[in-house]
């Protein structure tokens, strides 16, 4: 029995115990990523396939005759056709909650860069400013204390749950947003009034039809002045030219994503302008400790057991 892992780059696999994917098999094949044009060669007589973003499209499972199982290495499965999978009768397996420590520690580490500029300080600190300082101290980025403002969470799945006990650990008064999907819920805001009250808000939403460009120019328009937005979920709920827009006028107090709406992104990104204020992106990285990687790729291999368990059956 077969399998390919397409996209192992992803996972930096030589930091992680692989054994017991190893031994899920008779046989691996490992690529650091996969092409276009090189996937179905590489999927041909394969019972299994473990993809992180290759596509995975009708056309090509069609053509892949041995293929039994995906297993998708994150939560998304947009890159595949499921409903493609299911005419094929090919099980499609996701993994969930991997990430459940990772993500929240890095919003709320983007959260207090936000709120501290220490990356500006520390910038400053490294081209000699401090040392040719009058004073003992350096004041030129504004500071916010987060005791007392008021966080807003933009869905709150258990990744939303948890950076909203972070914010509480703060002494922020935490706001959260009702179900974008209209299911009532108690002790949630409208929008409206999320916007008009958050210094902060968070986004742990999914991507779908109805949030895309969720963040878009109306909605940064009605939050309060100066503050700030935070993204680690997708980067499509965000429409960046309207909040490169809002950070250069000054509106909003400053941003950080952890996502964009193409990875990577191109050269003439909108947002990748060095001239844009109080903006921190990092590399799609909230997700990478390696302890959230393990349980990823644990869960890859707890599909595939109990894959060839019923297939026994």
């Amino acid at each position: 029995m077969r399998g390919v892992f397409l996209d192992a780059l992803t996972m930096k696999l030589e930091e992680l115990d692989t054994s017991a994917l190893q031994n899920s098999l008779d046989h691996w094949d490992f690529y650091d990523t996969t092409s276009a044009m090189e996937t179905a060669g590489r999927i041909a007589g394969a019972q299994v396939v473990i993809t992180n973003k290759v596509i995975l499209d009708r056309p090509l499972l069609t053509q892949a005759s041995q293929l039994k199982l995906i297993c998708v290495c994150a939560t998304g499965t947009n890159n595949i056709d499921l409903e493609a999978a299911r005419d094929l009768g090919i099980v499609v397996r996701n993994v969930k909650g991997y990430a459940g420590a990772s993500v929240p520690q890095h919003t709320l580490a983007l959260i207090l860069a936000l709120a501290s500029r220490w990356y500006r300080y520390h910038r400053d600190v490294m081209a000699g400013r401090w040392s040719r300082s009058e004073i003992f101290c350096l004041l030129d980025y504004p500071v916010i204390e987060l005791a007392g403002k008021t966080l807003g969470i933009i869905g709150y799945g258990a990744l939303g749950q948890s950076v909203a006990r972070l914010g509480q650990a703060l002494g922020m008064r935490v706001l959260i947003a009702e179900s974008l999907r209209g299911k009532p819920h108690n002790n949630r805001v409208c929008l409206a009034q999320l916007q008009a009250e958050s210094d902060v808000i968070s986004l742990h939403c999914p991507l779908t039809a109805e949030t895309e460009n969720l963040i878009d120019h109306p909605f940064i328009a009605a939050m309060k002045p100066g503050a700030l937005l935070v993204n680690t979920a997708r980067g499509g709920l965000v429409d960046e030219e309207a909040l490169a827009g809002a950070l250069r006028s000054g509106h909003l107090g400053g941003a950080a994503l952890d996502v964009l709406s193409e990875e990577p992104p191109p050269a003439n990104h909108p947002l990748l302008d060095s001239s844009i204020p109080n903006l921190i992106i990092t590399p799609h990285t909230a997700w990478i400790s390696r302890e959230s990687r393990q349980r990823l790729l644990d869960g890859v291999v707890d599909h595939i057991k109990t894959w060839k368990r019923d297939a026994t059956r």
